[in-house]
C-alpha cells in the first residue's frame, strides 16, 4: 500500500513514516526518494554480500551484514541513506542507541 509522503521531513519524521516490508526508500535533503534497484544491482550486491560474509566467517571477525539499514550523514538531519550493502562492527553497535529500537536504524557516517 502506497503511503502520502509530505513534501519536505527530518530524520526522525522519515523514520516515523518508514513503511514496514514495503518498498526501499532514502531521504535526500529532506525530500523521500523511491529507490528501485534493477535485477542485476540486487544480484551484484547480493554476491558482494556472500563474499564478504564467507570472509568475515572465514577470519572470524564480529561484523554483521544487515539486509537493510539507514545511515545518516553526520552533518545532517535531512538525509538518510538505504546502502545496497554495509558491513557493521557488532561492537561498535553497542553504542548506537537507535540499532536496539528502530526496525530502520539510522547510524552516522
Amino acid at each position: 500500500m502506497a503511503q502520502a509522503v509530505p513534501q519536505q521531513m527530518t530524520l526522525e519524521e522519515f523514520l516515523d513514516w518508514y513503511p514496514d516490508g514495503y518498498g526501499r526508500y532514502e531521504l535526500w535533503n529532506g525530500t523521500v526518494v523511491e529507490m528501485q534497484p534493477t535485477g542485476t544491482h540486487k544480484q551484484v550486491s547480493g554476491f558482494l554480500a556472500g563474499e564478504l560474509f564467507l570472509e568475515i566467517k572465514r577470519l572470524q571477525l564480529p561484523y554483521i551484514i544487515p539486509r537493510q539499514a539507514i545511515v545518516k550523514p553526520l552533518e545532517t538531519d535531512q538525509s538518510a541513506y538505504n546502502p545496497d550493502l554495509i558491513v557493521l562492527d557488532q561492537l561498535a553497535l553497542q553504542e548506537e542507541p537507535l540499532w536496539k529500537i528502530r526496525l530502520q536504524s539510522a547510524m552516522s557516517l
